[in-house]
């Protein structure tokens, strides 16, 4: 059993930068992809951003430029730090991992808050 913990997260004025992290514990093998997803109230879960475990990543368009997304498969950490922060931004920020190959698995974090106001 995976099991991921977010943190990171808090209240921010536009404009502003917030760094949130995720660790994985437990053992996780084979091809993979780490992500971050978000869901602000009334809204679906909208993706952000996911890195595979060869490094090829892929962001939300809402953040292009904005969010950069990284990892590290030696500790199971994956990083997402968020560059000029607007209200819009606001949302509960999900850590995933999602198995590809060989074998498929899918875990969440509990979510970590992230408020842009001023």
């Amino acid at each position: 059993q995976v099991q991921l913990v977010e943190s990171g997260g808090g209240l921010v004025q536009p404009g502003g930068s917030l760094r949130l992290s995720c660790v994985a514990s437990g053992s996780i093998s084979g091809a993979n992809l780490m992500g971050w997803y978000r869901q602000a109230p009334g809204k679906q879960r909208e993706l952000v951003a996911a890195v595979l475990s060869s490094g090829v990543t892929n962001y939300g368009g809402t953040v292009k430029g904005r969010f950069t997304i990284s990892r590290d498969n030696a500790k199971n950490t994956v990083d997402l730090q968020m560059n000029s922060l607007k209200p819009e931004d606001t949302a509960v920020y999900y850590c995933n991992l999602r198995g590809l190959w060989p074998n498929g698995y899918d875990y969440w974090g509990q979510g970590t808050q992230v408020t842009v106001s001023s």
